[in-house]
């Protein structure tokens, strides 16, 4: 019903809180499987034993279905939740289009079972934060452009003129996360389940970082920001500190944030160029973000007392801080000599969860105290379990940080000990600084405990809340004046708040200039990643053992990157380099060292090491965590689809001939007969050969062996 009002429209509407509340349970739900599944990966690296000897509840497979479930379905959810309920009231309109609504809504969950079917079965497509296969991928597409419509229509039926804070930071969202998803996920299908990237080596690596650390930044900083911009004033019941601020936040955020993926590559064998330039945009990211600390802190100021009392004000409170620190240890571990101690230990581990448990867990759950009870017209059943659950999560917390942080450190320091006298490692071994830092382990899982608990706490203070309360009023109608987009007096950047396609193109602008620079060497690869002609393209029966490493995870325990580091070299051989990996599909240079670097193990043990390792790894090294693959021994390899593999590795530009396409399972047998026979000699059955750890042991021993021969060469001449 519409009135007229002096020439003005005044239009009655309600809002749609219903899609609202669906995200909400989601969140609760999605969170609670999240938080378990961080739990059962912790207690599995503080004993091999919790992996249960079970193909499909291993570590290697279980890590990746914890961090899809908590950033894509516990934090999506939430994101959802917060954007749709604040969107409706910052515009005065109904969401764009109820039927879209529930068809994000249901779409999401949808991917997300996916998902968690899929992983856990060993269809990972191998790249972090980006391990689900094409369909899924295809899907996450079409969903997120059904909430684009949805976002970009409600802005456009706005009965306010000028876009909010919140909003600024959702749109950057929306559309930074597309580029993201899209540009990292151009995969070519070879079966149902299975694709391999168009990139490969350092370029698929630089794309999958660029990808990686903005899928951090424009997944779980920017619309988490928008949220704090919109909740935390309602909550305290004032404006936010300043506009000027947020507006300087705002852009150097977005144009920032988009350059600093190349520090998770330092000391490879990226460019230099692009390394550092990785590095200095970290560091001036400091500004920004604290920027965004300081306007969310400073609009509490003054209200302190509430916040000590107030649940929901302390979990603002809180997540803010943790924000501010995480965004300060995130630069400083992207300065070279910090990173050259900290990459690839469990340090990294402590700082990525200061921020998804400090700011994302603390800002989610400080919008669900605020969130549930205001929906249903009522008060949180109890404030006693809200702080029970706010020091639980802040104990654990402090239990996760600090052990790993003491776990890193130790790595670190450990894994570069030279003997000064005789030039050699202190400890040769690495499973010593694994048996080392093992009780940290055991902190870390308690520590994840006491959030699980605090979480599940939560859940039963909002079911009671819920169950108490009256039904929620979803028919309750609003006035507002019609927008006139005649008339507009604004100037500057308050103009530009009114003009969002306009706002909009000028954000796309901001993200892809750093886009276009940080990438630039995957572009141009043919120029500065010069093809030895020493590095073969891998055979069939390599492709298929490759395809299992991945399947299992491995590369979330070991890297295949020799950095260029005295320490390294000493241990793992010649500093790897860019050539080496341009048949590589997808890259495996790894993020995390449980166990050691493999880029050179080809050769270095028998056949019968490596099948006794897979078999019962403490066989062979005493202390070992990981798990046992007693089903490597008894399933087959999928010769079938080797000749479709190779197909598809030909059209990416792989050199195959129609030759080896052709005899491709011809070859993999013949490959796996030999390697049988050599494991004959030591009593393994000849019945072996067609079992998928000859393939995986086929696959280990052709990592480096293409150029090392002439290594060992220099090596010699050296001394």
């Amino acid at each position: 019903m519409n009135q007229k009002t002096e020439g003005r429209v005044l239009e009655e509407f309600s809002y749609n809180d219903k899609i609202v509340r669906q995200f909400l349970y989601a969140t609760l739900g999605w969170g609670a499987v999240a938080l378990l599944l961080g739990v059962c990966i912790a207690f599995q690296l503080a004993s091999w034993k919790f992996n249960l000897g079970l193909e499909w509840v291993t570590f290697g497979r279980l890590r990746p279905l914890h961090t899809n479930a908590a950033i894509f379905a516990f934090c999506g959810n939430a994101i959802f939740a917060g954007v749709y309920y604040s969107t409706q009231r910052l515009c005065k309109a109904r969401i764009y289009n109820d039927a879209l609504s529930k068809v994000h809504f249901w779409g999401w969950q949808l991917i997300i079972l996916a998902a968690a079917i899929s992983l856990p079965l060993g269809y990972s497509h191998g790249k972090e934060y980006a391990e689900l296969e094409w369909p899924i991928d295809l899907a996450i597409t079409v969903v997120w452009v059904i909430f684009g419509i949805n976002f970009f229509g409600t802005l456009w039926k706005r009965r306010e003129r000028h876009i909010y804070v919140a909003l600024w930071f959702y749109i950057a969202t929306i559309i930074t996360v597309a580029i993201l998803h899209i540009v990292n996920s151009v995969e070519i299908p070879v079966s149902l389940m299975k694709s391999y990237p168009v990139w490969a080596g350092a370029q698929d690596a630089l794309i999958q970082w660029w990808y990686g650390h903005n899928a951090v930044a424009f997944f779980l900083t920017t619309p988490f920001l928008g949220l704090m911009y919109y909740f935390v004033p309602k909550a305290i019941n004032r404006p936010v500190y300043s506009y000027r601020l947020s507006i300087i936040h705002f852009w150097s955020l977005v144009f920032i944030y988009i350059w600093a993926g190349p520090h998770h590559l330092l000391y490879t064998s990226l460019p230099e160029w692009a390394q550092t330039l990785g590095m200095v945009f970290s560091i001036i990211l400091w500004a920004p973000s604290w920027g965004g600390m300081i306007n969310g802190l400073m609009t509490l100021k003054g209200a302190w007392d509430r916040v000590r009392k107030e649940p929901v004000l302390k979990f603002f409170a809180t997540s803010i801080t943790f924000y501010g620190m995480a965004t300060f240890e995130g630069p400083l571990m992207a300065i070279k000599s910090v990173n050259a101690l900290a990459h690839y230990t469990d340090w990294v581990v402590g700082h990525v969860h200061s921020g998804t448990i400090g700011w994302n867990v603390m800002i989610i759950s400080g919008i669900l105290y605020y969130l549930i009870p205001k929906m249903f017209n009522t008060k949180l059943y109890s404030d006693k379990l809200a702080n029970f659950h706010f020091w639980s999560t802040t104990v654990g917390l402090v239990l996760y940080i600090f052990s790993m942080l003491a776990a890193g450190i130790t790595q670190g320091l450990m894994w570069r000990a030279i003997d000064t006298k005789t030039g050699q490692l202190v400890y040769p071994n690495f499973v010593e600084t694994v048996t080392k830092i093992v009780p940290m382990y055991w902190v870390r899982a308690f520590g994840g405990v006491f959030i699980l608990t605090g979480f599940v706490i939560m859940i039963y203070n909002l079911y009671k809340t819920i169950k108490l309360a009256k039904k929620p009023n979803d028919g309750e109608i609003f006035t507002a004046y019609a927008l006139d987009r005649s008339k507009d007096l604004s100037k500057g950047h308050r103009k530009l708040e009114g003009l969002t396609a306009l706002f909009t193109v000028l954000t796309v602008v901001a993200v892809l200039i750093g886009s276009a620079i940080e990438i630039m060497p995957s572009i141009l690869a043919s120029k500065w990643i010069e093809k030895d002609p020493r590095v073969k393209p891998y055979t069939s029966l390599e492709i298929a053992g490759r395809d299992i490493y991945i399947r299992e995870g491995c590369y979330v325990c070991h890297s295949q990157m020799i950095r260029t580091m005295a320490h390294e070299e000493i241990r793992y051989g010649k500093a790897s380099q860019a050539s080496e990996f341009i048949y590589d599909r997808p890259f495996q240079w790894g993020s995390r060292r449980i166990g050691p670097d493999l880029q050179r193990i080809g050769g270095k043990y028998s056949d019968l090491w490596h099948y006794r390792h897979m078999y019962d790894p403490r066989e062979v090294t005493a202390g070992s965590i990981m798990p046992i693959y007693p089903w490597l021994f008894k399933k087959k390899t999928d010769l079938g689809v080797l000749t479709k593999k190779l197909s598809v590795m030909k059209a990416l530009g792989v050199p195959y001939s129609d030759e080896e396409i052709k005899n491709a399972k011809a070859d993999a047998l013949a490959q796996a007969e030999s390697i049988t026979k050599r494991l004959e000699k030591d009593g393994v059955d000849p019945k072996m050969k067609n079992k998928q750890i000859i393939a995986l042991i086929a696959y280990l021993q052709r990592l480096g062996v293409d150029i090392q021969e002439e290594l060992e060469i220099e090596e010699e001449d050296e001394e």
